[in-house]
């Protein structure tokens, strides 16, 4: 009971922490990792030990899937030499550094322990990144190659990790039967993404219960991890590939109804899930505080220090560095300037992806996942959580000055997307209606959507800030005096029109016009729209979705 009266009160710390953090526009995880440390030094404070099986299954797989979800392939396949050079490059020359400095200051330490290590700490977490840059509305293709590198940077280290720890705790690793092993992990872990996404669709498309559906998904992305690990794949490159996949269709499937509650949801749980790892983590430390002397406590605190000034140094070497000489090889070819854009960060652009190298739940989760018996497991759970403090307070307190230094601007490419799909789908919604029965109600629809689609052309014409569409509250006063009978008729009109809406929308993601930024705003609207429809009409029929 006292260790959940302890959470309970942290978790309503950690949501009065987040709002202090969005008030003086800092990432909240650097205010809940210092009340993390400040749990260790409570006295009296009870201690937890996290099964080490679990952690990564319920710290990584969540925020994983809701990342994974959002991101834009589009994007990402634009930007994809940044992504991968972030993702592969930075995230070796990361474990490289960070080994070569832990076996310096600690020469007992394994070779293989001390790569665990430096994978445990090579992914920056993009979302307190983004958290800040989002704020502040840099050019869209920054938060595309930070979003993008969260997801392999994740893939990519927690493979060195496992192979890492397997060969800490058997003492041989033969480099002839690990290619191939991860040949067939990769290719395995990117099938069973596919196939898993196409089954799960198939069992939400026949949920119509919000309660139920919400459920529903939050135990399958568990099944997902747990499957994957019980066949011996990466749960990691599953994850990303069941959630991607399963991104593409999950709007023609899943109503508003449940969609709306439902991103709710998951926005609560990824928070509850960050803030909880922290707790853990300030758990595990007053363990460990209680089983080392002052004198050890001082050389963990040098060894952490070391290492987090290692990862930060090594992550803004390398961007630097990539950025540098991609920029050479551009303006030594003649290339479009578009070509030109996609290639190369600019020097103001690399000092941001450089400095964006916070740490967070993917090193806490791995760290806590280590075998109670690992070797130095305390001094790379205590410097995990240094590491991750560390870069939390210091990049993620600076980076809203150093954005505001450096006057990096949104390029505006999402608001003109949103303003040409926004037309769009008004002008699909139109066309559709123009069919229907029912020559009143189709005309105040028509009426509605005419007047929508005036202000959408109106903006996307005159490139003017983005406004609200027009409200159907006039038409629910109107339509509430129609018949029951009449009503049917209004549920198919409001059904046709939204269906095209959709259909136009999807149509504009899928051949590029779009990403998923837009698509996503877009939609967002299209569902509360859809909700309103279907209290109007006073059917269920209006608010059903595209199928």
């Amino acid at each position: 009971m006292e260790v959940f009266e302890v959470v309970i009160a942290l978790l309503v710390g950690g949501a009065a922490l987040a709002a202090v953090a969005r008030r003086i526009g800092a990432p909240y995880p650097a205010l809940v990792a210092l009340a993390g440390a400040a749990l260790a030094l409570i006295p009296g404070a009870p201690t937890l030990v996290l099964d080490p099986e679990l952690a990564l299954a319920l710290f990584v797989a969540p925020v994983l899937v809701d990342a994974a979800f959002d991101s834009s392939p589009r994007d990402m396949r634009a930007n994809w030499r940044a992504i991968a050079s972030l993702a592969l490059g930075a995230v070796a020359l990361t474990i490289v550094t960070v080994a070569v400095v832990a076996r310096l200051l600690v020469p007992e330490m394994p070779w293989a322990a001390a790569i665990a290590l430096g994978a445990i700490v090579a992914p920056p977490d993009a979302a307190a990144a983004t958290t800040v840059l989002k704020q502040l509305r840099p050019p869209n293709r920054l938060l595309v190659i930070l979003e993008g590198e969260s997801l392999f940077n994740d893939a990519s280290a927690l493979l060195v990790y496992r192979l890492a720890v397997g060969a800490t705790v058997t003492g041989f690793l033969s480099g002839w039967s690990v290619l191939p092993t991860l040949l067939v992990v990769t290719l395995g872990s990117v099938v069973l993404g596919l196939v898993l996404s196409r089954v799960t669709l198939a069992v939400n498309a026949r949920i119509s219960d919000m309660a139920t559906g919400v459920v529903v998904q939050f135990c399958t992305t568990f099944l997902v991890w747990i499957l994957a690990e019980r066949l011996h794949l990466s749960g990691i490159i599953t994850m990303v590939v069941f959630a991607m996949a399963a991104s593409r269709r999950a709007p023609a499937i899943m109503p508003a109804r449940i969609r709306i509650p439902a991103w709710a949801v998951w926005e609560v749980a990824v928070f509850v899930l960050n803030v909880l790892a922290f707790i853990l983590v300030g758990f595990q430390l007053k363990s460990i505080a209680a089983r080392v002397n002052a004198a050890t406590g001082v050389q963990y605190a040098g060894f952490a220090a070391a290492v987090c000034v290692a990862a930060i140094l090594a992550r803004i070497a390398w961007v630097t560095g990539a950025a540098a000489v991609s920029r050479w090889r551009v303006q030594r070819r003649t290339v479009t300037p578009e070509a030109r854009h996609s290639v190369g960060l600019s020097g103001r652009a690399a000092a941001v992806v450089g400095w964006c190298g916070m740490r967070g739940t993917v090193t806490l989760a791995a760290a806590l996942a280590l075998p109670t018996d690992f070797p130095f497991r305390d001094l790379i759970l205590t410097t995990a959580f240094g590491v991750t403090l560390g870069t939390l307070v210091l990049q993620g307190l600076t980076l809203r000055p150093l954005m505001l230094r450096l006057s990096l601007e949104d390029d505006g490419s999402v608001e003109r997307e949103v303003r040409l799909a926004r037309a769009e789908t008004l002008r699909a919604a139109l066309a559709a209606v123009e069919g229907c029965p029912g020559a009143e109600s189709a005309q105040l629809v028509r009426h509605s959507y005419e007047l929508q689609l005036r202000r959408a052309e109106m903006e996307l014409t005159a490139n003017a800030a983005e406004a609200n569409g027009t409200s159907p509250d006039g038409a629910a006063i109107e339509a509430s005096a129609i018949d029951a009978d009449e009503r049917d008729d209004d549920a198919e009109i409001i059904h046709a029109a939204m269906e095209a809406q959709r259909g136009r929308l999807m149509a504009l993601r899928s051949n590029g016009t779009i990403g998923d930024a837009a698509f996503q705003r877009i939609e967002e609207e299209l569902d509360w729209m859809e909700l309103g429809w279907a209290q109007v009409v006073g059917s269920e029929r209006a608010g059903e979705g595209a199928a």
